[in-house]
């Protein structure tokens, strides 16, 4: 680049400021870095969905977006589907195959938000009993019960699969949580931990957010609704 100076027959060499280039590229880097990981700390975060636990709704490898405005500022409601930490025993060790390098990086960039969460350290399912509920299976025709009320889930599961092979009724304590994934066959969820630490139950205080939409792959992108129409009928528990 040149400039001409008053004056003088010949234009003046501009050197560029690399030093200054550098430094604004640094800010907006940094910057962006810093919004990213408020973003996922305060906001939204992005999971990846390891297992089959939630299909058809979710299938292995989906990515997610999660609202971490639940529970703190709203309040969770029966079919959400939410994202928790570990309520204790759920999860079996997974082995770890990236080398310590690898893992070190991966640790950071999911860390500030970069990469999407993997959902195999926490847990996905969908909320069907809030604190006081009663849940219980099964009906005559095999349908699980809130208060009483039989529940037509069929919005969800995964066809062919049916509400719970495993009987159960179950008072939902205060501050917690029952949870069951879509493909009832195949989901370690509530029914299957109810001798194990909490009874079952996932504390509201172990729940990261809950899930909106689904991102990834493109063709399976949607909103991920509440079903409300199935818990419509269903009263408020009994104090």
């Amino acid at each position: 680049m040149t400039a001409y100076q008053p004056g003088t027959d010949e234009p003046e060499e501009v050197a560029p400021k690399k030093g200054s280039f550098l430094r604004e590229t640094a800010i907006i880097v940094v910057s962006a870095l810093v919004l990213s990981w408020l973003i996922k700390t305060f906001l939204v975060q992005a999971f990846y969905i390891p297992s089959g636990s939630m299909e058809d709704t979710l299938k292995e490898s989906d990515r997610i977006l999660v609202s971490k405005m639940v529970p703190d500022v709203f309040d969770i409601h029966r079919g959400d589907i939410v994202v928790f930490k570990d309520p204790g025993g759920w999860l079996s060790a997974m082995p770890v195959e990236d080398t310590k390098g690898q893992a070190f990086v991966r640790d950071v960039l999911t860390f500030i938000g970069v990469l999407p969460q993997d959902a195999g350290s926490h847990l996905v399912k969908r909320v069907i009993g809030l604190p006081g509920d009663t849940v219980a299976c099964c009906t005559t025709d095999g349908k699980v019960t809130v208060n009483g009320e039989a529940i037509d889930e069929t919005l969800y599961l995964k066809p062919g699969v049916e509400p719970s092979v495993v009987e159960f009724e179950q008072v939902v304590p205060e501050g917690s949580l029952w949870v069951m994934g879509d493909n009832r066959i195949d989901s370690g969820d509530s029914r299957y931990n109810m001798g194990g630490p909490g009874g079952g139950f996932v504390p509201i205080d172990n729940v990261v957010g809950t899930a909106f939409v689904k991102m990834w792959p493109l063709d399976r992108a949607e909103w991920l609704k509440n079903p409300s129409e199935v818990f419509r009928k269903v009263p408020e528990p009994q104090d």
